[in-house]
């Protein structure tokens, strides 16, 4: 199985935005040497718990402390940009780091209606233009334009000798026609969805045509996933994690709060959405998803109360699917 991580930047209780951004990088180090074969970083905007909303500038860091694995984003939210400044900057990170860039696209505000406002204006103008902007920034990567067109002779430099991997992020058959429609690898976020995901990734799959990047479908599968020593001490923090979260949207602290039956239903309902287990019961989960998603790589994100627990969580999952994989090549 293909591990890679999808970072948030995540700010716990306590900490600092700094202290957040290092832990990334140092989870980044750790992950290169493990062996996952990617480290993406969200992009969130006017999030207080949220240290990354500027992914691009992440990935200088990132790249600048690790080796061999490749970096990308997990995405950058296109209607708030310009394909061309994108594509400038994603074509410099390639230049930096060649061979290691992803650029991972998607149409989520990826925060606050004011701040989608500060960004780009009017938001839901800007996702009507998304299968344009893709087509842009494409062409910009590519180097493709048709002769005829206003930015034949326009260049997005540098110009990297590996031009980073586009791939498209959604939810739901309209990215998933998108992705198909462009060539580019497919990220289904089934973390976030209560969609069928599978007919999303057969959508995909069934309306692929072939790219400069990717000559067959790509398919990358995003799943919460939580690992500890014990089942008890998994579930000892997801519940810990979600109770956390409820409570912060009725703008509660975890005091020995008593929740009512419509809260703990809540909490109860984001764990079901969460792999959560020993690394053996985790390993499983994964394969059985993977297999039933017909997924190239599994993609985890992870939350939990410290750095410390979401780091012994990657560990774990390296000890007992990377390494047992590859001692079994």
């Amino acid at each position: 199985m293909k591990l890679s991580i999808l970072d948030k930047a995540p700010v716990f209780p306590g900490y600092t935005a700094h202290e957040a951004l290092q832990a990334s990088g140092e989870l980044a180090k750790l992950a290169d040497k493990w062996g996952y074969s990617r480290y993406w970083m969200a992009e969130h905007h006017d999030m207080r718990n949220i240290a990354c909303s500027a992914p691009e500038t992440m990935l200088g860091f990132l790249g600048a402390v690790t080796d061999n694995i490749r970096i990308g984003s997990g995405a950058v939210l296109l209607p708030h940009y310009q394909p061309y400044k994108v594509a400038e900057i994603y074509n410099l990170l390639a230049v930096l780091f060649p061979g290691r860039i992803d650029i991972g696209i998607g149409r989520a505000p990826g925060g606050s209606p004011e701040a989608s406002i500060a960004l780009s204006g009017n938001f839901l103008e800007n996702v009507k233009k998304m299968p344009e902007k893709v087509t842009e920034l494409l062409h910009f990567i590519r180097e493709d334009f048709p002769e005829n067109s206003f930015f034949a002779d326009t260049k997005a430099t540098p110009l990297p000798d590996h031009p980073p991997i586009p791939w498209t992020l959604g939810t739901s058959e309209k990215s998933a026609e998108l992705a198909a429609k462009n060539g580019t690898g497919y990220v289904f976020g089934q973390f976030m969805s209560d969609k069928d995901g599978a007919a999303a990734v057969n959508q995909y799959r069934n309306l692929f045509e072939p790219g400069p990047e990717f000559s067959s479908p790509y398919t990358v599968l995003t799943v919460n996933a939580l690992c500890a020593a014990t089942q008890e001490k998994a579930e000892e923090i997801a519940y810990s994690v979600m109770l956390n979260k409820v409570l912060a949207e009725k703008q509660l602290v975890n005091d020995n709060v008593v929740l009512n039956e419509e809260d703990e239903q809540k909490v109860q309902n984001l764990i079901k959405k969460v792999v959560v287990g020993t690394p053996d019961l985790v390993k499983n989960k994964l394969e059985e998803l993977q297999s039933s998603f017909q997924a190239d790589e599994v993609m985890v994100v992870t939350y939990t109360n410290d750095f410390q627990q979401r780091t012994e969580s990657y560990r774990l999952m390296y000890e007992h699917i990377l390494k047992e994989d590859n001692q079994q090549l």
